[in-house]
């Protein structure tokens, strides 16, 4: 493996690790785990909306830090050319 093929697999983990725990972080509905995790910080609710748009960029920013590296890794390694 390259070094390069190695940094798109470790961009690939993080980011695909990012996106579970940044979509978890969202509220829902009702309350999501972002409520139970910092209630505090949800005082008012200009802030609510402060911290929801931070989310929104973040999980953005991680699904194409996701996906470009996922194609680049599709580019890199064509379907059957992974040899052992």
């Amino acid at each position: 493996m390259t070094p390069l093929v190695i940094i798109f697999l470790i961009l690939l983990v993080l980011s695909g690790v990012g996106m579970i725990i940044f979509i978890l972080m969202h509220s829902g509905k009702g309350t999501g785990i972002s409520d139970m995790i910092a209630s505090s910080m949800y005082s008012t609710q200009t802030g609510t909306s402060i911290i929801e748009k931070n989310l929104d960029r973040v999980t953005i920013i991680c699904a194409a830090v996701f996906l470009i590296s996922l194609l680049v890794l599709m580019i890199v390694y064509p379907h059957g050319t992974i040899n052992g």
